[in-house]
């Protein structure tokens, strides 16, 4: 990460907002670390921190009724969560957690309402970025049905890839049957074929992809849909 690793403009939707519009919100951040697996918001909280991620990203899961979670979009550093506080007095349908550790600018909801009350700018970008959150979560749910746990592996590392700007990625298998709503057993045989195959290697919690385009090309047209759904 650059300069900017601390700095709120590391965020892209942070980065791309005019200045006078931007400056009113900095002045509110508190940067915060964050680790793997700090939950940031549960489902029916009020939502009274809004978190700009600087690096790291953070998970959004659907609860089931038999306690399994599900996740239905990831947010990094071109993304927002808790953002629609700014419209108002908001309680999540989500929770959202923090599924790779980063820094994240935090601000508190009733300071981000003022500031997106007095700009038009900023309040576009609470319902585009809502928008979007929505389009990937159903995106998600399609691909969950229709595609294979392998697919879907090799699709959800291929983004946390990305989020991590590394090829080496800290995800354990159990975090990661959470994120895909199956069981562990599943996730260690697809990883055991994909690093058999060359495409990873995985050791201690830590995957390393070996082979990107093997990745790529595993994880079907997923990972390229979401990507094309995902705004610079």
């Amino acid at each position: 990460m650059d300069i900017h690793a601390a700095s709120p403009l590391a965020n892209k939707l942070l980065a791309a907002l005019p200045h006078a519009d931007s400056s009113s919100l900095f002045a509110h951040f508190t940067i915060v670390p964050m680790a793997q697996g700090t939950v940031l918001i549960n489902v029916d909280d009020e939502v009274d921190q809004v978190f700009f991620p600087l690096s790291g990203m953070i998970s959004l899961l659907v609860l089931l009724r038999n306690g399994t979670a599900i996740e239905t979009a990831c947010v990094g550093r071109e993304g927002v969560v808790g953002a629609m506080a700014g419209l108002g007095l908001h309680r999540s349908g989500v929770r959202a957690v923090v599924q790779l550790a980063g820094t994240f600018a935090r601000i508190p909801a009733p300071q981000f309402r003022k500031a997106t009350a007095n700009s038009a700018a900023i309040s576009n970008l609470c319902i585009r970025h809502n928008e979007a959150l929505l389009t990937e979560a159903r995106v998600t749910a399609a691909f969950n049905l229709s595609h294979s746990v392998e697919a879907r592996f090799c699709r959800w590392l291929l983004q946390s890839r990305d989020h991590a700007e590394s090829d080496t990625v800290p995800l354990t298998q159990e975090f990661l049957s959470q994120m895909l709503g199956v069981r562990r057993t599943s996730v260690t045989e697809v990883a055991i074929k994909m690093q058999d195959a060359g495409v990873i290697s995985y050791s201690r919690g830590i995957i390393k992809i070996v082979d990107l385009q093997k990745l790529k090309d595993v994880s079907c047209e997923c990972y390229e849909t979401l990507r094309d759904e995902t705004p610079e």
